[in-house]
């Protein structure tokens, strides 16, 4: 008995950049197309920056893009305000697409927890970036939930690796998603490694998208490399999510050009001659092909726009390094909504400890202790706080 279910594909540029089939009407527009192509430009001088700045210790671990940088172009560019994303470690691109700074996303990877409160209007709703694997996928589903009970016309869109696919949150966020049908896109970068185990031993099912089937919603794969594939058909998934018509999962097929993470080495376990191949299919140079046969695009434009990402990136590095270290119990700011007493015992011990080890940093103002904590001080010595 065979388990291959047969699923639509789609692919509308080879990896030379010349069609394969008719494109649709949208992509008449060239100014769209070259857009999304300064983007991934951006997005992969950024992560270049990034990769650099962790090797030279200003940032931790980080997670780089190479190679697909189409995927995630592709979903920021049509998100509405309104919708949702609940991205997952390799979301840089449409993360930057959704207003979020550079300088945010390098204080995130730093440690720093002002990474994750964006500025950004349109990112307001959006989640944190989320390391853990596959957890995200029931974030996602619960933020639908609450959209379809409020009766609106939104939709979120949440991002994952094929790696994330074998998981059980994964698995159960599909289930809820089908038997409630949700408003919400799964979107699974499938970039044929999960750090270093292969896409060919990690699940029996032929395809990933075809998970979708056994939770009885639409699923189906497109070259992750051709950024014009993944804005058809996440358009197409995005309107009808809107539309009330339930989820969607679209498998990018893509390939992980660099390591896993910073702390990753992939030479230990890729073959070399696989990982040459791939590059021959990576999604800029294949869209660039494309806007230069239609004579939108040349060596002039090419130069003056990584010269101008350039200097975005480092402006934004500059701006990142001008931020400062926050002081060290910051790091249970955000711990709880309405703080319990306990923890503003532990933050006074906190405290106390860094005052005996060293001195304050210049320039670091201490925050003051939250109301909450003095409320709960006052009222509930014995009770021990709320722990919610």
């Amino acid at each position: 008995m065979s388990n291959r279910i047969e699923l639509p594909y789609t692919r509308f540029l080879d990896p030379e950049g010349r069609l394969v089939g008719e494109l649709p009407a949208w992509a008449d527009d060239f100014n769209l197309l070259t857009d999304l192509y300064r983007r991934m430009v951006l997005t992969r001088l950024f992560d270049q920056k990034a990769v650099a700045l962790q090797r030279t210790g200003r940032i931790g671990t980080y997670a780089p893009t190479l190679g697909q940088e189409a995927i995630g172009v592709a979903i920021g560019s049509l998100l509405r305000d309104e919708d949702v994303l609940v991205p997952y470690y390799r979301d840089t691109a449409v993360q930057l697409m959704r207003g979020v700074g550079m300088e945010e996303i390098l204080l995130y990877w730093g440690g720093d927890e002002r990474g994750s409160d964006y500025q950004a209007p349109r990112a307001k709703e959006d989640f944190p970036i989320c390391v853990p694997i596959a957890t995200q996928s029931l974030h996602a589903c619960g933020v639908a939930t609450a959209i379809k009970i409020r009766g609106q016309h939104r939709a979120v869109v949440t991002t994952c690796g094929d790696g994330a696919t074998s998981k059980g949150d994964f698995l159960e966020a599909l289930n809820v998603a089908g038997a409630w049908q949700l408003p919400v896109v799964f979107v699974v970068n499938n970039n044929q490694w999960a750090i270093s185990v292969p896409r060919r031993i990690q699940s029996g099912a032929p395809t990933l998208a075809q998970k979708a089937v056994g939770a009885g919603f639409h699923g189906e794969q497109l070259d992750g490399n051709d950024v014009l594939a993944v804005y058809d058909r996440v358009r197409w998934a995005l309107d009808r999510a809107r539309q009330g018509k339930g989820p969607a999962l679209l498998e990018c097929i893509s390939y992980r050009l660099g390591d896993h993470t910073t702390a990753d080495d992939a030479t230990r376990y890729r073959n070399a001659d696989e990982v040459k191949a791939a590059w021959l299919e990576e999604p800029i140079k294949r869209l660039q092909a494309f806007l230069a046969a239609n004579r939108v695009w040349d060596e002039g434009r090419e130069q003056a726009l990584v010269a101008d990402c350039q200097r975005q990136v480092q402006a934004a590095v500059d701006r990142f390094e001008a931020a400062g270290i926050q002081p060290v119990e910051s790091v249970l700011d955000h711990v709880y909504a309405r703080w319990p007493a306990a923890l503003g015992e532990q933050r006074e011990m906190l405290l106390e400890r860094v005052s005996r080890r060293e001195e304050p940093s210049p320039g670091a103002t201490r925050h003051p202790l939250p109301p909450a904590v003095e409320g709960n001080r006052m009222c509930s010595s014995s009770s021990g706080g709320d722990h919610e």
